[in-house]
Parts: structure tokens; C-alpha cells; sequence
């Protein structure tokens, strides 16, 4: 409807434009069957404009209020319009010319061809093709109302006699309207592919949206700080690859008052890892803040993600416990791996695989006893995600856990926020320039 609406003012300044020349042309040759023609042809162009103001009325209340024309209405105006030069070649001619005369030479017979052009903008082909026939019937019915003979009644005319050419160019009207008929048609397949492609961007613009707010409550589920546990250095961060991510890493204090720190790496990353992951927060928290026993706790946790997730969807999950009386570090990774613990007095980094299954594979969950660390100054864990390990340069190669090994060494008496900062630092400069292409956590615990 919004195109018609620019067809008909389009239409408006033709007559307007035509109009004005015939104004003109008539000032110039001056006598009264120029003026007589003139008022007729005014009249009929004021009927004309009336007609399609009123249409165009219709069409501005519809867009407005999203309603629909009527198809009457829709006929009635072309009708209208499309009959106009038939009228204009019936009523307003030259008596002193023959009836082929007056049809072939009448120049309102132009007026067909710009309304089948304007007809594409109605964006329908049967429309259009409509046009073409219903020009060509009322250029014939003119022509027969002014005493044209079919060409098969009268013998022996040649294919260029006036008869015969009418036939011709009620032809190309028709030809023209199926030409525009083909011309609507591929512009109403652009207009198609355009609305397509702005409800698309809409969609993105929404999902953009959404996403961004799922990341800021998931970001908002990240712990502000971590907690003061004497003896203890601490640090966690996290980075998404997309606006949310599969990752994330908490803490919380135990029943029998030692503190819990806890990463998870849920596969895939986006919306779904994203909910996943923020359902495996929930049930840590209500299990291991109810339950003594860390790996009792632990199956717990297992049973209620393996009856909420999918086939193929599971959750990597390292907890440790810590404790301000002891220097002793308790341990359970379900599929976590590799974990990097540093040994200062001996210099030498272990690479600690987990000691279970990922939640959610299996009903119970399979897995050995937690490991019992015991940490002496300066010894450091790092829980780190397969995004730093899996990060890849442009030619393809992954940063791998020997680099991330060297990596831990060469920081090793920073500060835990510090040594984080330096692995991610150094992991970017291997990248050269490569996206990221999976979540990035870490957690550090260094003994003071």
C-alpha cells in the first residue's frame, strides 16, 4: 500500500505536469476549439484527480491504522484510471479527421504506457497484466464508438493501413502489460527480500539485545571478590568468547567453615552453555552448602545436571577446598583437566589429570577419592580452561599446555591476580591477532 501511495502521487504530477503544457499550448494557438478541448480535458483530469485523492485518502488511513483496502475499492480505481484515455480518445477528437484518424493519432493514447509503467509499483503482476487488458479493450471500444471497421471486414487492406494498425497497437498494449507484469513481479521479489532481510536485522537487533542482557546477569553471578583465607593468595577471572559464555568460576563458605573456590567449563559456549552453566552454579551452591562430605556433595550435583542436560551436553568441574587452620588443599576435578600445580621447593610443575567423569555423562557419578594437597610457601594451583591451552596462532598450531607450563614458571612469583594476567598476556601475544574462539576462566591459589 506504500507504493501504491507513491504511484498515485507520482500519477498526480504527471496530470499536473500535462495539465500545465496544455495550458500553455492553448495561450499560444488560441481559438475556441483549443479552449473547448482544454475545459473537457479538465474536467475529465479533475474527475481523474478526485478519484485517486480519495484512493489516496483510503490508502494513508489503511497504512496508518494497519487495515486493508477492499478489493472493489482497488478495481474501481483502476478501472478508472486505465479507461481514462479511452474516454479522452472518444470524447474530446478532431471531427474533421476519419475514425482510424482519430484513435491512431490521438495523443491521450500515451497515457496507457505511463499508467502500465506506474502499474509496477502496485508490486503484482496479475495486476499489471490486468492493465494491459483492460487498455486494450477500451482503446478497441473507442475505436469502434468512433466508427473504426475490423480490418476482416474490408478486403485487400495492406498491414500499414490505419485499420489494421489499431489491431497493432491494442497488441502492444497488451504486450506492455505483460512486460509490466514481469517488471512487478522481480520488484516485488526485491521488495520481498528487503522486508526479509530488515525482519532479520530486527531479529539480530533483539538477539543482540537479549544476549546482552544475559551477559550482564551472568556477569553479575561472577563473585565481586573473593574471599580472605589466611595464608592464601587468591585470584579468579573470566572472559567469554561471545557476549555470554559456557564458563564460569564461584565460591562459597562450607558448613564446617572452610571456603570452597569451584570452575566449571560446560561445552559450547553462547545461550545454552550459558543457562547450563548458571543451573550447575545453583546446585553447587544448594549441595555443597548443605553437604559435609565433598565428594557426596559432588554426586549430588552429578544427578541433578545428568537428569537436566541432554545427550552430549555435559560440564567439566574442578572444586577445591581450602582451609585458613591448614595448609592442606583438598581437591576433586570431574573432567577438569589438565590442572597445574607448581612446587616451588622443587621447581617442577605436575600437570594433574581429573579424578572423575564430567557431570551429567553418568548416573552415579565415576570418580576416585579427592586429592589432599599439601602446600608449602610459594607452592601455586592453576585451574585454568581449555580456552588458554586451545587458543590457536593463524597457521593453526594451539598455544598448548607445555607454553602454559613455561608460562606459570616464568610467573610463578607474581601475585595471584598478577600470574593470571601474564598467562592471558602471554596467550595473546602467541595468538598474533587470531579471534578467540572458546571461553576463558582461570583460578590461582599461591601459599603465602
Amino acid at each position: 500500500m506504500r507504493s501504491e501511495r507513491l504511484r498515485i502521487l507520482i500519477l498526480l504530477g504527471v496530470i499536473a505536469a500535462l495539465m500545465t503544457l496544455r495550458v500553455i499550448r492553448t495561450v499560444v494557438a488560441w481559438n475556441a476549439e483549443n479552449v473547448s478541448s482544454l475545459i473537457w480535458l479538465g474536467l475529465f483530469a479533475g474527475g481523474l484527480v478526485v478519484v485517486d485523492l480519495f484512493f489516496l485518502r483510503a490508502l494513508k488511513k489503511a497504512v496508518h491504522n494497519d487495515g486493508q483496502i477492499s478489493h472493489s475499492v482497488w478495481l474501481f480505481n483502476i478501472l478508472v484510471e486505465i479507461c481514462m484515455p479511452a474516454l479522452l480518445i472518444f470524447f474530446i477528437n478532431n471531427a474533421r479527421e476519419t475514425p482510424a484518424e482519430r484513435v491512431l493519432t490521438h495523443p491521450a493514447f500515451a497515457l496507457y504506457f505511463v499508467l502500465i509503467i506506474l502499474s509496477t509499483l502496485r508490486l503484482s503482476p496479475r495486476t499489471s497484466l490486468l492493465c494491459g487488458v483492460i487498455a486494450a479493450v477500451s482503446y478497441l471500444t473507442a475505436a469502434y464508438g468512433l466508427g473504426w471497421q475490423r480490418a476482416a471486414a474490408i478486403e485487400n487492406l495492406s498491414l500499414l493501413s490505419p485499420q489494421k494498425v489499431i489491431i497493432t497497437f491494442a497488441s502492444s498494449l497488451l504486450i506492455g502489460g505483460g512486460a509490466a507484469a514481469l517488471v512487478a513481479r522481480e520488484i516485488r521479489k526485491q521488495v520481498d527480500a528487503a522486508l526479509r532481510e530488515a525482519e532479520t536485522r530486527r531479529e539480530v537487533e533483539q538477539l543482540q539485545h537479549d544476549l546482552e542482557v544475559a551477559r550482564s546477569i551472568q556477569q553479575s553471578l561472577l563473585p565481586r571478590a573473593l574471599p580472605k583465607v589466611d595464608g592464601f593468595d587468591l585470584a579468579a577471572w573470566n572472559k567469554p568468547a561471545d557476549q555470554t559464555g559456557g564458563d564460569y568460576y564461584d565460591w562459597q563458605p562450607l558448613p564446617d567453615g572452610r571456603v570452597l573456590l569451584a570452575l566449571a567449563d560446560v561445552t559450547g559456549h553462547g545461550i545454552g552453555p550459558a543457562l547450563l552453566a548458571a543451573i550447575c552454579r545453583a546446585y553447587a551452591r544448594a549441595h555443597f552448602g548443605q553437604q559435609t562430605v565433598f565428594l557426596k556433595a559432588m554426586e549430588q550435583i552429578n544427578s541433578a545436571i545428568a537428569a537436566d542436560v541432554t545427550e552430549g551436553r555435559f560440564v567439566n568441574f574442578v572444586a577445591v577446598v581450602l582451609d585458613s587452620q591448614s595448609t592442606d588443599v583438598e581437591l576433586l576435578s570431574a573432567g577438569q583437566a589438565p590442572l597445574f600445580l607448581y612446587w616451588l621447593k622443587h621447581d617442577r610443575i605436575d600437570q594433574l589429570e581429573a579424578q572423575g567423569l564430567p557431570l551429567g555423562i553418568s548416573v552415579p557419578l565415576v570418580s576416585d577419592p579427592p586429592l589432599l594437597l599439601n602446600f608449602e610457601s610459594g607452592d601455586l594451583l592453576v585451574l585454568a580452561t581449555d580456552g588458554f591451552f586451545e587458543w590457536a596462532n593463524p597457521s593453526g598450531k594451539f598455544f598448548g599446555t607445555e607454553r602454559l607450563q613455561s608460562s606459570v614458571r616464568a610467573a610463578r612469583d607474581k601475585p595471584a591476580a598478577e600470574i593470571i594476567s601474564y598467562l592471558y598476556q602471554d596467550v595473546l601475544r602467541y595468538a598474533d591477532g587470531a579471534p578467540q574462539k572458546d571461553d576463558l576462566t582461570a583460578i590461582v591459589i599461591k601459599r603465602l
